[in-house]
């Protein structure tokens, strides 16, 4: 008996939140597929949704944008005011849904899907199981609770300030982040001033119809410029270029100057974009004249592109555990030991911005 009650404590505990009944069925089905899933319950609106974490505390809740009564922005906002723990929001992939589900991360949501599963996957099986694998990743730990003890991790490095950069060590800052790198970039990309000395380059996992609305709302809370990187462009002191969804960005010499190209890539590929893709193409332009800092998000995207930049000297700056809303990323290139120094979020704005004598 007290094993079966260990084993089902054990279980993630979700909430589900849509105002369509059939949208919570089908939720409810596909996350009861996995034995360490339980759905402890179900809100029609947003205020539903707040009454029920307060009474039943679940362990993560899915959440719609558009709903009557109170929208799940609000919704959000309210939870994390109050019982901070994991929100993952639905979302359509469209221009207003990007600009939604961006203030919805804003509130505090650690991350989105696409409502329509048939754009994240080729089959509902392979969709089911990706919305079962984010779920449960993201369970590990609540936001908004950096204090609170993890689960043992494979590799704890330690965190350490940056160690100052000699001036002309490096000519460009390549980053990479995935679940949770919105609002890390945001904190990060802020704190750079107007005449930061080099040019940024940012890849982050999202749909090609988000790309657009997240550059130019960094655009618009940065003093340096941002926006979606186009075939071409030259990279530029004081300006971010931000990888856009669906495709892979890489970087050739042109006349003179460091241009994007922008293309389909390989289909073969998980990520577009993809860090590795970048990172190879800027370790060919760049060598070892590259700060790379690879940020939260699932996965291992950008450990072997930052191999090939330490091979020829790049420096090179991963997040620490405690301040990642996902510990993929960034462990997977501590655990290879190509990390040069560990940083708490906070800590990454102002280090660049010391490490580029300012």
């Amino acid at each position: 008996m007290q094993g079966t009650q260990s084993r089902a404590a054990a279980k993630t505990r979700v909430l589900v939140v849509d105002d369509s009944g059939f949208f919570r069925r089908r939720i409810v089905e596909i996350l009861e597929a996995d034995s360490r899933i339980e759905v402890i319950g179900s809100a029609a609106n947003g205020k539903e949704a707040i009454e029920q974490v307060a009474r039943l505390k679940p362990d993560v809740v899915t959440m719609d944008i558009e709903m009557p009564v109170m929208d799940g922005i609000t919704a959000v906002r309210h939870i994390m005011a109050a019982n901070p723990l994991p929100v993952l929001m639905f979302s359509s992939l469209t221009h207003e849904g990007a600009q939604a589900t961006l203030d919805a991360l804003e509130a505090g949501a650690v991350d989105f899907l696409p409502k329509r599963f048939e754009d994240i996957a080729k089959d509902r099986e392979q969709a089911g199981q990706l919305l079962r694998n984010r779920i449960l990743a993201v369970a590990v730990r609540p936001p908004g609770s950096l204090s609170a003890p993890l689960p043992a991790a494979r590799c704890r490095a330690a965190v350490v300030p940056a160690a100052p950069l000699a001036r002309g060590q490096f000519q460009v800052v390549a980053i990479a982040s995935s679940t949770g790198g919105p609002v890390a970039l945001a904190q990060v990309l802020t704190v750079l001033p107007a005449n930061f000395p080099y040019p940024v380059v940012v890849v982050q996992h999202m749909p090609g119809t988000f790309t657009p609305a997240f550059a130019k709302r960094l655009d618009q809370q940065c003093a340096v410029r941002v926006r979606e990187a186009g075939d071409g462009d030259a990279l530029e002191a004081g300006t971010v270029l931000l990888a856009p969804g669906g495709r892979q960005l890489t970087f050739r010499q042109a006349g003179g100057k460091v241009q994007a190209t922008v293309t389909d890539g390989d289909a073969g590929l998980h990520y577009k974009p993809c860090a590795d893709v970048t990172f190879d193409s800027l370790a060919s332009v760049y060598g070892g004249k590259t700060l790379a800092l690879v940020l939260t998000g699932m996965g291992a995207d950008g450990r072997e592109g930052v191999r090939t930049l330490k091979q020829q000297g790049a420096t090179v700056w991963s997040q620490d555990e405690a301040s990642s809303v996902i510990y993929g990323m960034p462990m997977a290139v501590a655990e290879a030991g190509l990390t040069d120094q560990v940083l708490s979020l906070r800590d990454i704005g102002p280090s660049l911005v010391k490490a580029a004598g300012g």
